[in-house]
């Protein structure tokens, strides 16, 4: 089913809107660089831990290193044997991820695609795991942030995902309801954060850490990437 009701559409960024091994899997080695101070043995230690295989970059779906946010991943990196302080480590990672932008890989033209969909009347808006900042920096560096009506990161104080939080932040800043709204991510979590604010369409999409059989149970459709999206929603046009 198509939600004939859908006005906006309110995306993930990593693994949805960024293709999430291209963009990430250097980050997450420099992040376990970091958080074990170079000692490489317990870098792989760290990283298997949080969810990615060392020798292969494979990262499990819907782990830290897949959905957590940057406080979150901190903690687990802590947990897992990093001797860095949790405080100390998110401010680390954060920067880190921050500057991550720069190197990121989009899935499609962003700039041009957004265009499309905001020619055609959806609102949209990002909300991500990742800061703030790191959000803006890339919405700037691909061209489309003059598209973007909202932007959340988990220190936006929209809270976190799963909950609901960002979903209910993006209706409030455009007038929509949740049931107007589409959720597009590469995770359970983004999904979960879609069924918890009873967004009316969950849409996974491939280009990330999950799976068609990871995703299904939560997802209303799985797409290859965000691009299929313009061809479901193809005969909506909001007023």
């Amino acid at each position: 089913m198509v939600a004939r009701s859908i006005k906006g559409i309110l995306f993930d960024k990593d693994g949805t809107l960024l293709d999430y091994d291209e963009s990430w899997l250097p980050v997450n080695r420099e992040l376990a660089r970091i958080a074990s101070q170079g000692d490489a043995a317990l870098a792989d230690q760290l990283l298997a831990a949080c969810g990615m295989d060392p020798l292969t970059g494979h990262i499990v779906p819907d782990s830290l290193l897949a959905a957590g946010n940057t406080r979150q991943i901190a903690e687990g990196l802590v947990a897992a044997g990093s001797k860095v302080e949790v405080v100390e480590l998110t401010i680390k990672l954060d920067e880190l991820f921050s500057n991550a932008a720069e190197f990121s890989v989009p899935v499609t033209d962003l700039a041009a695609f957004f265009g499309r969909l905001h020619g055609r009347g959806f609102k949209l808006g990002i909300a991500s795991s990742d800061n703030e900042r790191s959000i803006r920096l890339m919405a700037q560096r691909f061209g489309f942030a003059e598209f973007v009506d909202y932007i959340a990161g988990y220190d936006s104080g929209f809270g976190s995902k799963p909950e609901a939080g960002m979903v209910l932040g993006f209706c409030k800043a455009t007038g929509l309801k949740p049931a107007e709204v589409a959720v597009v991510g590469d995770n359970n979590h983004d999904l979960h954060m879609g069924h918890n604010a009873e967004a009316g369409l969950k849409v996974a999409v491939l280009t990330g850490t999950g799976s068609r059989e990871s995703l299904a149970a939560a997802s209303d459709y799985c797409l290859n990437d965000i691009t299929e999206l313009e061809d479901l929603l193809h005969d909506l046009q909001p007023a």
